[in-house]
């Protein structure tokens, strides 16, 4: 995540910030640059590969993984001059799982202020309701709302007086073999894994204005194999998922109707407008060639198949990740993100479908980031160092695991959430004996 050096002068080098976007698509490497820290991070750089040896965001091929990797990373480094040594990684897969639990712990028989220490105990009590099968691990533990006496919308309790805490928590579940993978190729590549987050929380992070998640809205990004998915309301993601269906599946209906490689298929897909009547001016059919021959193909036709593919991705699947999450109503709209989301008018086509506002978004940094690199497919990448800033303010907003993979491999749903809770809560945290010690110092 940092890299940190004393110039021969003696005066401490700026922070380098890195994070690195797995896609099935391509594997982004971006740079950020701070002096000290808490100056403002400025991305200096962006490198990039095809990727290669990763299929539904999964990694079906460790070989052809690290060498994609270590040609992202080559570039991001020829781009800024420097030699990178560890990086936040972002990763995607089918099997992600979001739960929701509550705890709440009593802070004395007298209203007192709120410590670090009850958050902590707090989290902890409501991490012992999270049931982990196993082969599987707590990613993200994510604070969504805070109540005292009863009273919820608290966003900070720390330094509030009360006599009891509530919590509703967040816990992203990923399979122990999935975050395995990537970090063995990602340090086969040459570098350390200094964090790791789910894809759609860095897009979300990297699209949605403050404004958007304080109201409510949907973050979808649109990438090549997988769509991620994530609803903020009131500043905090309530809920966060990845669907295995992306922008190579309408590549793929296009190909096996037309019956064209999928090469050819990439290029008339882009071409396709989304709006339902044709623009004036627009062609009626799209002429190819193709070993030789020329062909014709009627536009009303591509822009039904990729129409049907799209409705059933947004109007089925998408809509029912939202309405997991709980929310009741989303102000904000829909956020589309991604290399998906640059078919042309997809965003009226999903006005209409969703029956709800929906823009799509470039990165919130895209006017500091290189010109040929700032486009929505990076949205991801940038995202990155919007968590690892977040994590830097605020230890309590996106608690990451420890990544010690012994009480990760041991987790299951009989033990409970005592271990892994524990192993969660790793900035600061305290064992529940000595929790149970210092919270008898504090009453008596």
């Amino acid at each position: 995540m940092f890299k940190k050096t004393l110039s021969s002068s003696g005066y401490r080098d700026p922070e380098v910030l890195v994070g690195l976007d797995l896609g099935t698509s391509k594997v982004t490497v971006v740079v950020a640059e701070r002096e000290g820290p808490s100056g403002e991070a400025q991305i200096i750089g962006i490198g990039q590969a095809p990727s290669n040896g990763i299929r539904k965001g999964l990694i079906v091929n460790i070989d052809q993984t690290v060498k994609s990797l270590k040609h992202a990373i080559e570039d991001a480094e020829n781009m800024v001059g420097l030699d990178l040594t560890e990086a936040t990684v972002a990763f995607s897969g089918g099997d992600v799982q979001s739960v929701k639990t509550k705890g709440m712990i009593s802070l004395g028989r007298a209203p007192r202020t709120v410590m670090q220490f009850d958050i902590e105990r707090v989290i902890e009590s409501a991490q012992a309701n999270v049931s982990v099968p196993s082969g599987k691990m707590i990613l993200h533990t994510i604070p969504v709302e805070y109540s005292l006496d009863g009273n919820s919308g608290i966003d900070d309790p720390l330094g509030m007086t009360a006599m009891r805490l509530d919590i509703e928590l967040e816990s992203v579940i990923v399979p122990v073999a999935m975050v395995q993978n990537v970090r063995n190729c990602v340090e086969k590549a040459g570098l350390e894994v200094s964090g790791l987050v789910i894809k759609p929380l860095a897009s979300a992070l990297g699209a949605l204005t403050p404004e958007e998640s304080v109201v409510g809205s949907a973050v979808v990004d649109i990438g090549g194999g997988t769509c991620g998915v994530a609803v903020f309301v009131e500043g905090r993601p309530k809920h966060l998922a990845v669907v295995s269906v992306g922008g190579d599946h309408i590549t793929n209906d296009v190909a096996t109707v037309l019956k064209i490689p999928i090469n050819k298929a990439e290029e008339i897909k882009k071409e396709v407008d989304m709006f339902s009547d044709p623009r004036p001016g627009a062609p009626e059919n799209l002429e190819l060639e193709h070993m030789g021959r020329n062909y014709s193909y009627s536009m009303s036709e591509l822009t039904d198949i990729v129409q049907c593919r799209v409705e059933e991705l947004f109007s089925v699947l998408i809509k029912a990740e939202i309405a997991a999450s709980g929310a009741a109503m989303l102000p904000g709209g829909l956020i589309i993100t991604g290399g998906g989301s640059k078919s042309i008018g997809i965003d009226h086509y999903l006005t209409r479908i969703m029956n709800m506002p929906v823009r799509m978004s470039l990165p919130l940094d895209s006017g500091r980031m290189p010109p040929s690199r700032s486009g929505a497919e990076y949205t991801c990448a940038a995202g990155i160092i919007r968590y690892v800033l977040e994590q830097e303010r605020d230890p309590f907003r996106f608690i990451g695991n420890s990544f010690d993979p012994s009480p990760i491999m041991t987790s299951t749903v009989d033990q409970g959430g005592w271990e892994k809770g524990l192993s969660t809560v790793g900035k600061g945290g305290h064992s529940i004996i000595d929790a149970i010690i210092k919270l008898f110092k504090e009453l008596f």
